[in-house]
């Protein structure tokens, strides 16, 4: 099983930035997928998650979009708007209950 994140980066703030992530060895349309972000010295924390409707985590609504698309086994997640506080390494989870899996993370720095 491999989740690959892509799309990470330096941003100002205000700016955008997309996120994606490619899965591989699952059947991905079983799984429930998010996005989570750990900033330094802060808990792991979800940002988004989709099985057919997503739901957003209350600091990034309105800003977040998170997409999927079955045939193709990826989840996106559409950044605008982006604030300093919103810098962590952002991780994609494919989640089935009886297994739950992680990618590498990818950096997101939001910064002037």
């Amino acid at each position: 099983v491999q989740l690959v994140e892509s799309g990470g980066g330096l941003v100002q703030p205000g700016g955008s930035l997309r996120l994606s992530c490619a899965a591989s060895g699952i059947i991905f349309r079983n799984y429930v997928m998010a996005w989570y972000r750990q900033a330094p010295g802060k808990q792991r924390e979800l940002v988004a998650t989709i099985v057919s409707i997503p739901i957003y985590a209350d600091s990034v609504k309105g800003r977040f979009t998170i997409s999927r698309d079955n045939a193709k086994n990826t989840v996106d997640l559409q950044m605008n708007s982006l604030k300093s506080e919103d810098t962590a390494v952002y991780y994609c989870n494919a989640n089935a209950g009886f297994a739950s899996y992680w990618g590498q993370g990818t950096q997101v720095t939001v910064s002037s």
